[in-house]
């Protein structure tokens, strides 16, 4: 029988060498440097030159630790659930995480009015609450994924989830309007920027992501033997619980620092995989660190694109990403269901 573009997908096996990672970390680089000369402020002024260059490197610092984390944690929801049209985004896990993020947004407010949590700083609770809500959405999509597996089923309800994720952040939203201070830094959350990031966020969103990639590799090769089903991989000896319990702690992870950081950004976590594979094939240990520097790469773009649009004020990051993502996702469904991959 016909191999199916899921299954196609996730069996190739083309190599990449050298050239590949030369190209791909020059890239990275050439995006580095674009992303300390564009943006606001004049680096011709001696005075403000330096402010403004500490200023753009933290922000670059904030946006390759938010790509490479949205990238990775696409990797590993395409294996736990052996679909490579997951991503973070597709399937409500960035929702869950960004309402996460503005319900605790709230609750800190409520507790800073009342002088309950003066001492404690809002950069250090955000990156807690979204993981607490990446946590949530991942259960409940799995709590589905192991009656229903198929990919249209898995995508309807991470479309669903998202609808209600994003529903109740809306409703939260319009509280937080009645104070200006707050309503400014949840609307800035949830279009996704990191314009106002800085040391506090990478040194925060750091060991969270290292931690995460860390872990990921270290379960690479159960990963690979988790893509030809749960009872053939518990037949080699694989952990299949213990796998898929810590592949959703480790998902959540990366996608609650990257919302803690940039918000809701979408779709990373599915082009950059997707963009990887024919070069590097499906191995984990091999995926896994590309996964991480593509998707710095691809996120370090997409914020220079967003700052030097000539004409046009800055536009939130998540806008562009979804404007590249969105469109790649329709090509990638439309060859499933021609491939004859409806449930």
């Amino acid at each position: 029988m016909a191999e199916t573009y899921a299954e196609e997908s996730f069996r190739k096996e083309t190599r990449g060498g050298g050239f590949f990672w030369a190209g791909l970390l020059g890239l990275l680089v050439l995006g580095s440097i674009l992303g300390l000369l564009v943006g606001d402020g004049d680096l011709g002024d001696p005075a403000l030159r330096d402010a403004f260059l500490r200023l753009r490197a933290w922000r670059l610092g904030n946006t390759v630790l938010a790509g490479a984390a949205l990238a990775v944690g696409g990797v590993l929801v395409q294996g736990l659930f052996r679909n490579p049209l997951a991503s973070p985004s597709i399937i409500g896990t960035t929702a869950g995480a960004s309402l996460g993020g503005i319900a605790v947004l709230l609750l800190w407010d409520l507790l800073l009015m009342g002088g309950a949590v003066a001492w404690l700083p809002r950069e250090l609770v955000v990156p807690a609450g979204c993981l607490l809500g990446a946590l949530l959405a991942l259960v409940l999509l799995l709590f589905v994924a192991r009656r229903n597996p198929g990919i249209v089923a898995v995508l309807l309800t991470g479309f669903i989830l998202s609808s209600f994720f994003l529903s109740i952040a809306g409703l939260l939203s319009s509280f937080a309007q009645e104070r200006w201070e707050l309503g400014r830094a949840v609307v800035a959350f949830s279009l996704g920027g990191i314009e106002s990031k800085g040391a506090r966020h990478f040194a925060l969103a750091l060991p969270m992501v290292g931690v995460a990639f860390g872990a990921a590799l270290g379960w690479a090769r159960h990963l690979d033997l988790l893509l030809s089903g749960e009872e053939e991989a518990a037949s080699l000896g694989v952990p299949v619980r213990q796998v898929r319990r810590w592949a959703i702690v480790w998902t959540a992870t990366l996608t609650g620092a990257a919302v803690a950081i940039g918000g809701n950004i979408g779709f990373v976590g599915l082009v950059v995989p997707h963009a990887l594979r024919p070069f590097v094939g499906t191995e984990h240990r091999k995926l896994i660190p590309a996964a991480l520097v593509g998707g710095a790469t691809f996120l370090v773009w997409a914020d220079v694109l967003a700052r030097s649009l000539p004409g046009i004020s800055q536009i939130p990051l998540g806008v562009v990403t979804g404007l590249i993502g969105a469109p790649v996702f329709l090509v990638l469904l439309a060859r499933s269901y021609r491939a004859g991959e409806v449930l």
